[in-house]
């Protein structure tokens, strides 16, 4: 019954590894662009999911036990709140976590390069004008792939407004 309760690994080794894999998946993730983010399909939920297995064990190695579980989930959610802390505080850590927004369209015109750079579609582009109310691109003043892999997109018309 204390096999349940009582890590077998030691505790220092619980939080390195949680602390690790934690940083690591996030310059991947990081890596992999906003689209990753802002857009999940199907495909992306799978690839969630085995990273999930994938990583399960570098998380916990052998140990099964329920305080080795809830150490390790204490430590990710720690180091979550903690990043978030220092990035509200801190333009370049902010900007080193999140990114910058990326310009992908300027007075009607669409920037195909910059939208394939960051690996979204120029369907996922029309799909993101439609949603705000621009039909056609000769009407974008500006579009920017923001951080959280959302596009915005700002008419002409409401560009011009105060």
């Amino acid at each position: 019954m204390t096999d349940l309760w009582i890590p077998t690994e030691p505790i220092g080794e619980l939080l390195l590894r949680a602390a690790v894999v934690y940083f690591a998946l996030l310059v991947l993730v990081r890596i992999s662009g906003k689209r990753t983010v802002g857009q999940f399909t199907p495909f992306d939920l799978v690839v969630v999911m085995l990273i999930s297995e994938a990583t399960q064990n570098a998380l916990v190695d052998s140990d099964a036990s329920i305080g080795g579980a809830l150490i390790v989930v204490a430590t990710l959610i720690a180091l979550n709140w903690l990043l978030g802390f220092v990035s509200a505080r801190s333009k370049r850590i902010d900007r080193l976590v999140e990114g910058l927004p990326v310009l992908v369209a300027r007075d009607g015109r669409v920037y195909t390069d910059a939208l394939a750079r960051q690996n979204v579609s120029l369907g996922d582009f029309r799909e993101a004008m439609r949603r705000h109310g621009v039909p056609r691109d000769e009407e974008i003043r500006f579009a920017f792939l923001e951080t959280n892999g959302e596009i915005t997109v700002v008419s002409r018309e409401q560009a011009a407004k105060p």
